[in-house]
């Protein structure tokens, strides 16, 4: 069953099982700054497919994967690489997981839009343009 948020229906994702743990626990440890934002994120989580690495398709966004989206909003087409906190330096186009554009677009695969808000709550519908796997 798929849940709505904003009354739009949330789409179908996908995560790897490692991943999903990793981000529940990292998210849990990281929750005491910003509870509604790490709530949407577990959300996610929970609501997501946990699959094994082999069993998701190369087109899902995955951790260290490349991801090109466009806001809808904006029309704005950005390509980031979805990285852990550590790793994040937006200037060099890695986008940490604890971003609230990070964090929407986790599991989400060529082709499909999430309704997501960003740091100020405004909701950005957010369509996924293209994925490439880490090598």
């Amino acid at each position: 069953m798929t849940k709505k948020k904003s009354g739009a229906a949330m789409p179908h994702i996908r995560m790897i099982d490692s991943e999903a743990d990793a981000l529940t626990e990292l998210t849990l440890q990281q929750q005491r700054d910003s509870v509604r934002f790490y709530e949407l994120l577990l959300g996610e989580i929970d609501r997501a497919a946990i699959c094994e690495r082999t069993d998701i398709p190369p087109d899902v966004v995955t951790m260290g994967s490349s991801v090109t989206f466009i806001d809808e909003k904006s029309r704005a087409e950005r390509t980031v690489r979805l990285v852990y906190p550590a790793e994040a330096d937006i200037s060099a186009g890695r986008m940490s997981i604890l971003t609230p554009i990070g964090a929407g677009l986790i599991g989400l695969s060529v082709g499909q839009s999430i309704n997501w808000p960003d740091r100020g709550g405004i909701e950005h519908r957010l369509t996924i343009v293209a994925v490439e796997q880490p090598v």
